[in-house]
């Protein structure tokens, strides 16, 4: 049976009502875990302290390798929350499945080609305005377009449209592929019947496991390029 979303309107607007839902969890679930493991700091961190200290420090890793010395510090907040917000929005769909009738209520926002390219809009878009307060307009488009050489504009300004759709659908395709290959093992056991229990529970938590691994493997790549873009944009091409 084919799942459907949970959607509605306001006014000629509609609305992914699952996605919006789902988002706004992942939000919650993000300022939650930050908001408990950052009270009653400690000179000598233990415990939940450094767990978030170990991420601040991870993320931070990702900038030094990516961006000038002198701007990670100006970037590292944003670099944390996108993370954090891109690993739980990965993950949070392999915790339940809630479905009624056909239409589904619970899933990974980043399993939507939408959001995942909204975001990798908004990275982008955030290159170029980085980009530009830095060197003002004219600077900008010489330091990003015209150098090293002025005949790759063309190739440059495709780049910039491919550089959103392949940092978005990165994220998507391998979120929504591991969210499907776990319906059809759910799937395996309710056509064919609790015969296939000794062999879908097995692979159903391997599967899991390894969804696991690769929401946070994608966290860290879609930081990691969005970062190397915004690196490309604030320095100059010897």
């Amino acid at each position: 049976m084919k799942e459907k979303p949970l959607v509605f309107n306001i006014g000629p607007i509609w609305f992914d009502g699952t996605i919006l839902l789902m988002t706004l969890i992942t939000c919650v679930i993000v300022f939650t875990l930050v908001f408990v493991c950052t009270r009653n700091l400690q000179l000598k961190p233990k415990g939940k302290q450094n767990f978030i200290e170990w991420v601040i420090d991870f993320v931070r890793g990702i900038l030094g390798d990516n961006l000038p010395s002198n701007e990670v510090n100006n970037f590292h907040l944003l670099s944390f929350a996108l993370f954090l917000f891109v690993f739980v929005a990965n993950e949070i769909g392999l915790v339940t499945k809630i479905v009624v009738g056909e239409t589904t209520f619970w899933k990974s926002p980043t399993a939507d080609p939408f959001v995942t390219l909204t975001l990798a809009l908004m990275m982008i878009a955030m290159t170029h305005f980085f980009g530009v307060q830095k060197f003002g307009l004219k600077g900008y488009f010489k330091v990003s377009f015209l150098q090293p050489v002025a005949f790759l504009l063309p190739i440059k300004i495709i780049e910039e449209f491919t550089n959103i759709i392949t940092l978005g659908l990165r994220l998507y395709g391998n979120i929504f592929a591991g969210e499907v290959l776990l319906g059809l093992i759910v799937d395996m056991l309710n056509n064919v019947g609790w015969l296939t229990l000794p062999v879908v529970i097995p692979l159903e938590m391997i599967w899991i496991g390894f969804s696991l691994f690769i929401g946070a493997i994608q966290a860290y790549v879609f930081v990691t390029l969005s970062m190397v873009f915004m690196g490309h944009k604030l320095e100059t091409e010897e």
